[in-house]
């Protein structure tokens, strides 16, 4: 199967449309084994911000040879399919090499999360993000 396949029944939590984009690119160095968002390790990072209630769709792009499977902490990501239509809502979305996603979110968990690839070894290498809903 691939995300294509899937469908989640009854649509998305939120219908409206997003109101802005962040588009993130996955990046990463193998010999050095680096992994980044944006060529920028987590030290160096400025928070997502989202304003509460907002929509948003993130396009994560993956630049590096490997798969990528990018986690949001405490709120749905709304894949979309090609058509930037609602397909199916998950937790992690793995982001496979050269590929380009995108996901909707509603900024509807107040506070700080934890946004970051789930190969522990890669979120600890710095592929990770901290997204403030405030």
């Amino acid at each position: 199967l691939t995300y294509a396949d899937l469908r989640t029944i009854g649509g998305p939590l939120d219908p409206r449309e997003p109101a802005r984009e962040i588009e993130l690119h996955l990046t990463g160095n193998m010999e050095r084994f680096i992994w980044t968002l944006d060529g920028v390790k987590v030290s160096d990072a400025k928070p997502i911000h989202l304003h509460p209630g907002e929509r948003v769709r993130v396009t994560l792009v993956n630049d590096s040879m490997m798969s990528h499977p990018i986690h949001l902490h405490r709120m749905w990501s709304e894949l979309e399919g090609a058509d930037r239509r609602f397909q199916v809502r998950k937790h992690t979305i793995s982001v496979q090499p050269a590929q380009r996603v995108s996901f909707a979110v509603t900024g509807d968990a107040p506070g700080r999360s934890a946004f970051h690839c789930h190969l522990l070894y890669h979120m600890a290498a710095g592929m990770f993000r901290e997204a403030v809903v405030a």
